[in-house]
């Protein structure tokens, strides 16, 4: 472990299929039953119960695909005003015990507690208080990690979910990682997890035999990333007033696409999925990008900026098949992506100072 960078106290809270548990609380007669947040006759899932995703129903999922994996799911309209209240009252729970709050989202966020309101020495201990104040004040359930950094504290929340907790102690996180799945690290996705099968990468100790040579070859700029992650470096701090420059949603498919009616559905789906994440962040934004990359894993981006901010995804839909149309070759494509920057977030910049916190014994 590099000794010249602070050891943190870093928790990572995660509320459990919070769209979907707001309404199975709000809605008694939702409980223990398979439903989906959004979706609709041509719309995407927001977010899958539990009982639901035994079903193998997802988050970003075409309700029709939901539809077929579990008949007899029940979709309910997101409620982004009740959802955004919800998340309001737990972010002061947040800050009763840190200031050092960056939320990633409605549902989740970092917390570093290595110095913390309430002179607590355990992290453990604070995040099971969070825990039991989310549940006593809005009846929901989270789970939290709790680790040294902020990438090992994302995989611990995951562990014991849901409704659990997972410590990773400085003193484990080597052997933790190297048996860790590697489809369980954060941000190694579907496509990235089976490229890494390919090459015989199954677990942690798989990748850290490879050279950062070897896997900046393979993997681009994410190399040095994955190099780094797996011996437990990853140095980025909480950072409590972060800006988002830009919101973004792609696919990458398994087989290529090229036929244009399939085209067309893709980016209808994408707009509803982007819509759906900047209601949740409560984000409005000026300036559309499509990405493609083909077949030939070339890509090609292009985009259309507004004087006035886009508001439905009937606009997204609409301006990127306009985009979609001035793309210079008809190859097969690879991947589809839209992203949306100029965000209404750029207008209420805040300045933030990250104190350097020294060491105390983690637990």
């Amino acid at each position: 472990m590099d000794s010249s960078f602070p050891v943190r106290k870093i928790i990572h809270v995660d509320m459990d299929a919070f769209y979907a548990s707001v309404e199975q609380h709000d809605h008694p007669e939702l409980k223990g039953k398979a439903i989906a947040v959004g979706g609709g006759h041509r719309g995407v899932v927001s977010a899958a119960s539990y009982e639901a995703r035994k079903f193998g129903v997802r988050s970003a999922m075409p309700s029709k695909t939901a539809r077929e994996k579990c008949p007899h799911l029940i979709f309910v309209p997101p409620r982004f005003a009740r959802y955004k209240e919800i998340s309001r009252k737990i972010r002061e729970i947040f800050y009763e015990y840190t200031d050092l709050v960056e939320p990633l989202s409605l549902d989740e966020a970092y917390l570093d507690v290595t110095e913390n309101k309430k002179g607590i020495e355990s992290a453990n201990q604070i995040a099971r208080e969070i825990r039991q104040k989310i549940f006593e004040q809005t009846g929901l359930t989270a789970s939290a990690g709790i680790a040294i950094n902020k990438f090992l504290a994302k995989v611990a929340s995951d562990i014991n979910k849901p409704n659990g907790q997972k410590t990773i102690h400085p003193d484990k996180m080597e052997s933790f990682l190297e048996e860790l799945p590697i489809e369980k690290f954060y941000g190694v996705g579907k496509v990235t997890a089976n490229k890494m099968f390919t090459l015989g990468i199954f677990k942690g100790k798989d990748l850290k035999k490879k050279t950062i040579e070897d896997l900046t070859r393979l993997f681009g700029k994410s190399g040095s990333y994955y190099y780094n992650v797996v011996r437990g470096i990853h140095h980025s701090e909480v950072k409590p007033h972060r800006i988002q420059k830009s919101v973004a949603v792609e696919r990458t498919f398994f087989e290529d696409l090229s036929d244009e009616q399939q085209i067309e559905e893709k980016l209808s789906s994408l707009s509803e999925e982007l819509h759906q994440r900047l209601q949740k962040n409560n984000i409005l934004g000026r300036s559309l990008t499509l990405k493609i990359k083909y077949k030939d894993f070339s890509l090609y981006t292009r985009s259309n900026t507004k004087e006035e901010y886009f508001t439905s995804p009937e606009e997204f839909f609409k301006t990127s098949k306009k985009l979609w149309e001035l793309r210079p070759f008809d190859k097969a494509v690879r991947l589809l992506g839209l992203s949306i920057s100029h965000l209404n977030t750029e207008e209420k910049k805040q300045v933030s100072v990250q104190l350097k916190i020294p060491f105390q014994e983690f637990e």
